[in-house]
C-alpha cells in the first residue's frame, strides 16, 4: 500500500497496488455448494467448504465457492446473501449432470454432482488437479479511489475444443448471520467463500474471452475478506475446464 499525497488535498490518496493472478498447468478445482440458511441440513456443509483448504494436501488447488439459493425462503428466513440466478445455475447443472433432483446442500466438483460428501470431496479433488488444464485464465483486480473495485479477467481454451464460457465472481468470507425464524431459528451461522458478485457467461469466441467491471463494493463487506474468482466451463456439459482465485485482491 503506497500513500500519495496530492496537491491541495488535504488527506492523502490510498493506492492500492493491481493483484494480478495466472492459472498453472494443471486443473484447480472448482468447488461449488449450492446452500441456504433456510436449510436444516446445510450448516454442516457449509463447515466444511470452510474447511476445505484444511482437509485437502498442501499441494491440492481448490477454488471454493458458497451459491445461496432463494428457494428455502418461504419457509419464513429470506437468506440475504441468496440470489436467484444461483438456483437457476443449479438447476442448469443437475440437467447438465443428466439428473433430475436438485436439493440442499449439493456440492458440484469441476462441474460434477458429488452425490456423497463423505470421503469422497478430496478424491475428486486430487483426480481433478492429475489432469493438464485445457484453459488459461488470468485475473487482474485493482481497488479504486472511489471505493469500487476493477476487475478484468482473460481466459483461452485450444481454438478447436467445444463451445465454453468465462465466469467472473466476488466471494466474502468471515460471514455471521443469527437466524430468527426457519428451520435454523436460533442458531448463528458462519460463511465463508460466499459469492457476493456473479459476472457471466462470456461465450469465448475462436478461444478466447476477455471480460473487464468496474463493481461496487458495500460499506459493509469487508475488503480484506474478498477474494475474486475465474473459471471456464464446457456449455452444455458443465464441466469446468480451469478455475483460479485471487486471493485479498480488493484492498483492505
Amino acid at each position: 500500500m503506497v500513500a500519495v499525497a496530492v496537491a491541495g488535498a488535504a488527506l492523502p490518496i490510498t493506492v492500492f497496488p493491481a493483484c494480478v493472478a495466472r492459472s498453472g498447468p494443471k486443473t484447480a478445482a472448482l468447488v461449488e455448494l449450492y446452500t441456504s440458511e433456510g436449510c436444516s441440513s446445510c450448516p454442516p456443509a457449509d463447515a466444511q467448504l470452510s474447511r476445505l483448504r484444511q482437509t485437502l494436501d498442501s499441494a491440492a488447488e481448490v477454488v471454493p465457492l458458497a451459491l445461496h439459493v432463494n428457494y428455502w425462503d418461504y419457509i419464513g428466513w429470506k437468506d440475504v446473501y441468496a440470489q436467484i440466478a444461483f438456483g437457476e445455475r443449479q438447476s442448469w447443472l443437475v440437467h447438465a449432470n443428466q439428473e433430475r433432483t436438485v436439493y440442499t446442500p449439493q456440492f458440484f466438483v469441476g462441474g460434477t454432482d458429488l452425490r456423497s460428501r463423505q470421503g469422497r470431496l478430496s478424491e475428486q479433488v486430487k483426480q481433478l488437479n492429475a489432469q493438464p488444464a485445457t484453459a488459461a485464465i488470468r485475473i487482474t483486480a485493482e481497488p479504486t479511489t472511489n471505493g469500487t473495485l476493477k476487475l478484468s479477467a482473460e481466459a483461452t481454451t485450444p481454438a478447436a475444443s467445444v463451445p465454453a464460457s468465462l465466469y467472473l465472481a466476488v466471494t466474502e468470507n468471515g460471514l455471521v448471520s443469527k437466524v430468527t425464524r426457519g428451520e435454523n431459528s436460533g442458531a448463528t451461522l458462519a460463511h465463508d467463500h460466499v459469492v457476493r458478485i456473479w459476472i457471466g457467461p462470456i461465450r469465448l469466441k475462436e478461444g478466447a474471452a476477455k471480460v473487464q467491471r468496474y463493481v461496487a463494493l458495500p460499506a459493509n463487506w469487508i475488503r480484506s475478506q474478498l477474494d475474486v474468482i475465474a473459471f471456464v466451463q464446457e456449455e452444455p456439459s458443465g464441466k469446468v475446464l480451469q478455475a483460479l482465485r485471487a486471493m485479498k485482491c480488493a484492498g483492505s
